[in-house]
């Protein structure tokens, strides 16, 4: 029999700031990287989280392994559930193994009440993203968002900038490190370099040289790009981007 395999897709999710996304193995390794980000992954037929990555994610699957997920904005996931980010860096584990079987095993029942297994992934990816957003309790909390902002807003590039986010809201730098390990699984610093090196990506997709690249993102030059973005994934960026 053969197997079609479905392209990598994705659209906004019910839930504030997330992603909903289906693909269909094409068989063979694969490889993921660090994005600042945790999923719930709908993998064939059972649920397992995909926590922050500090390093690029090497798997495989068997062509036509069926997967749906939502992919939680960082700092986000830990509230929905209940596990600090700092417990699930660079691991793939069971919904069943954070929650109580008997709870993991209630959202995949509805989750299959609500879309039936026709072996039409679409189906599947709708009732995960309708069950997770009837789960969700809202968006993180506000120092969470404040340091995500902040990141994302280039206040951390630089020598200086860890120190200056913890003085604008009033911790020490081990209170902030702290935090940000729950909600993101990373200390700050890390969340900067994964999150700008996924912006720098994007940019450099467009065809943009590395060095203007470099340059727009917050590196001293093309050789700093160079290094963090195999620091991070184990590839130069030129293999990256194709």
């Amino acid at each position: 029999m053969t197997v079609a395999v479905e392209p990598y897709r994705e659209r906004p999710a019910r839930v504030a700031g997330a992603e909903l996304w289906t693909r269909t193995a094409e068989g063979g390794e694969f490889r993921i990287l660090p994005d600042g980000c945790m999923d719930l992954l709908l993998m064939d037929d059972d649920l397992y989280v995909a926590g922050p990555d500090t390093r690029a994610w090497t798997g495989s699957a068997p062509r036509g392994t069926r997967y749906a997920g939502v992919r939680f904005a960082p700092g986000a996931a830990p509230g929905f559930l209940g596990v600090p980010a700092r417990e699930l860096r660079n691991e793939r584990v069971l919904l069943a193994d954070l929650w109580s079987p008997a709870k993991a095993r209630r959202l995949l029942d509805r989750i299959r009440a609500e879309g039936p297994d026709r072996g039409d992934a679409p189906d599947r990816a709708e009732a995960l993203d309708l069950e997770v957003a009837r789960l969700a309790e809202g968006p993180a909390d506000g120092l969470t968002m404040y340091v995500l902002n902040s990141v994302r807003s280039g206040l951390l590039r630089g020598s200086a900038g860890v120190s200056r986010l913890a003085g604008t809201i009033g911790l020490s730098e081990r209170q902030l490190h702290r935090r940000c390990l729950d909600a993101f699984g990373y200390g700050p610093k890390l969340l900067d370099r994964v999150l700008w090196m996924n912006v720098a990506l994007d940019h450099a997709r467009t065809g943009l040289p590395l060095a203007d690249v470099a340059m727009i993102t917050g590196y001293a030059d093309q050789a700093h790009l160079t290094r963090d973005v195999k620091a991070l994934t184990g590839l130069p960026p030129k293999i990256l981007i194709g």
